[in-house]
Formats: structure tokens, sequence, C-alpha cells
């Protein structure tokens, strides 16, 4: 599968849930699973992913973040479709700008897995994506507001987009002179590696900006060989990788779990980054846990980690000024 091309790979990605189910060894149909949230919410998984997932294990805690299971049909108040009122905080058509300093980019629709607690699983992504008609007007607005020195590009998944898009967006935006980093927020490196080549990275680098990728990892199980690779190749182009989790109930919420994550991610040189309460979306409830046992096991790992091996624990705030950052 690796020997395929990262394009390949992403289209024939697993989108039915009995087959992902038989792939890891389960019987078809021993899981319940939604067919309104399949509607809603399509699956998607690549099989370099599905590989990770140990077999007839229905509690595999990757297997857990990709299955529409029968409890996102739960109506759970607090849970709506826009939690982090992204849709009051455009400016631009494409553009999200919550706080002072950086915008975001929703630069594509598309991801090569579609993670079941995705705060964005209901974003109207037909009228916010800077597809390239709306990409010179959101250009000029950060060209024309000097505050701005960090582009963030996100989706989505910017990886998704081929080397020649990118190429011209990291170019653009690399003749703004008050732009200093361009970031990008990217599950690509951990769910289809063979994305991350020579040719990429030469290309997005060759602009005298900084670039940081923030990769979203939230079990040390995604990390095997391949992605630890495209990690070393990323950093040997002078790339910052850092990492977010999501606190999820049955996947992380475990000391155990924390522990080895931030571990595997350092062997890796990943700074262990935020560790996200989760943001309440609509169909995500079955994966909350309280803020209570989120602090608990935070003020464990303080105690009994290094500190560069803690993330901070963070939750987003409709209106805060930065990510609300959780006191332990």
């Amino acid at each position: 599968m690796q020997s395929l091309s990262w394009q390949e790979q992403l289209a024939q990605a697993i989108r039915d849930p009995n087959e992902l189910l038989e792939y890891v060894g389960l019987v078809a149909n021993s899981i319940g699973y939604s067919n309104t949230a399949m509607e809603q919410f399509p699956i998607r998984v690549p099989h370099v992913f599905a590989n990770r997932i140990r077999h007839n294990d229905p509690n595999d805690p990757i297997l857990r973040q990709v299955f529409p299971y029968i409890d996102e049909e739960s109506e759970v108040s607090g849970f709506i479709n826009d939690p982090l009122a992204e849709s009051d905080v455009q400016p631009s058509h494409g553009l999200l700008q919550k706080y002072k300093s950086r915008v975001l980019s929703i630069t594509t629709a598309a991801c090569a897995i579609h993670c079941r607690y995705c705060f964005r699983r209901h974003f109207p992504y037909q009228e916010s994506t800077a597809s390239s008609q709306h990409w010179n007007a959101a250009l000029e607005y950060i060209k024309n507001d000097n505050s701005i020195n960090e582009v963030i590009l996100s989706g989505g998944d910017p990886l998704t987009l081929s080397d020649r898009r990118l190429t011209e967006i990291c170019t653009s935006l690399s003749q703004i002179d008050h732009i200093k980093r361009i970031r990008f927020h990217t599950r690509l490196p951990v769910v289809l590696p063979a994305r991350i080549t020579t040719t990429l990275l030469q290309q997005i680098t060759n602009n005298h900006k900084s670039i940081l990728f923030v990769i979203h990892t939230n079990h040390a199980n995604e990390l095997d060989d391949d992605v630890a690779k495209a990690i070393s190749l990323l950093q040997r182009f002078g790339i910052l990788v850092l990492n977010q989790s999501v606190l999820l109930k049955g996947v992380n919420d475990s000391v155990e779990a924390l522990i080895m994550l931030s571990e595997r991610l350092v062997e890796n040189n990943v700074i262990p980054y935020y560790l996200h309460i989760l943001d309440p979306v609509a169909g995500a409830a079955h994966y909350d846990v309280t803020i209570e046992k989120a602090r608990e096991l935070v003020k464990f790992m303080q105690a009994n980690c290094s500190g560069y091996l803690v993330p901070k624990l963070v939750k987003e705030e409709i209106g805060g000024v930065s990510k609300t950052q959780i006191n332990i």
C-alpha cells in the first residue's frame, strides 16, 4: 500500500463501515453504526491508517476515532453544529480571524480522514472555503492588516491540495513583508505519511518565511515507522513540528495513554503542544471528558513527567482573545 502514491491511497480509502470492520477482523454489523451520521458525515479511513487498528478489538483507540457509532444520533444539550461560532468571524471569504495577529485560511473542504469528533463536521464549506477565485480577496485583506504576522492554513486539510496549489499559496504569502510565519494544521503526516515528499517541502520552504506544522495525534499507536520518517523529513527542511490532541473518552482519557503519546512524540522530536477539551459539536457528545477529569490527568502528568512532556490543557471559548488555558 505504501508503494502507491498518496493520491492513490486517498482515492482508495475505506468509505463503508462494514468494510472497515471486516478489515480489522471484526464481524460486519457487530458494532451498531449510525446511517444517519453516515449520511451527514461519511466515513473515510485510508488503509495505511486502518493498518494501525488492533485486529478483533472493538475498543481499539484508533477505531473509536473513525467509526460512526450509533451514539452519534444522541441529541445532547449544548452540543451544536457550530460550537465555536466560526460563522461570525469571517472577515473575508475563506478566512477566519478569531485572535489578533493571525488569520486562519479554510483552504479546502477535503480531508484524508473523517474524525468523528471533528468540530467542523457541520461546517458550510461550500460557502466558506478560500478557493482560488476567493484567494485574491483574502490575500488583500491580509496585506492590508499589518497586525497579522501569521497565517494558518487549515481546512479540511491543506495537504490534500496539490503541490502546485500549496506552492502558489506559500509564495503569495511570502511576498507580504509583515507575515513572519506560515502554519499548517494537518493530520496527513500521521494519516497519510506518503504525502510528505522532498518535492513538496522544497517548494513550500523556498520562501524565506518560517514554516510550522501542527500535526494532530491522539494516541501513540498512530505513530508508526512511516509517520516517523515523514516527521523526520519535515524536520530536515527546518520545519518546527508540534502536536495537538483532543481528549477523547475511550481513546486517550487515561494517564497511561497520555504519557505514552507524549513519550512517542518526543522520541520523534515533536513538541506535545496542546491537549484540547472536546469542542461541543453535535454528534460527538459520547467522546466528552469532564474538565475535572482532564485536570486530574494533567496534574498527574505534571507530577510524574518532565515538563516538556506535558501539553497545555486548553479549550476554545467563543469570543476569547486566545485559547483558554485551564489551570490545574
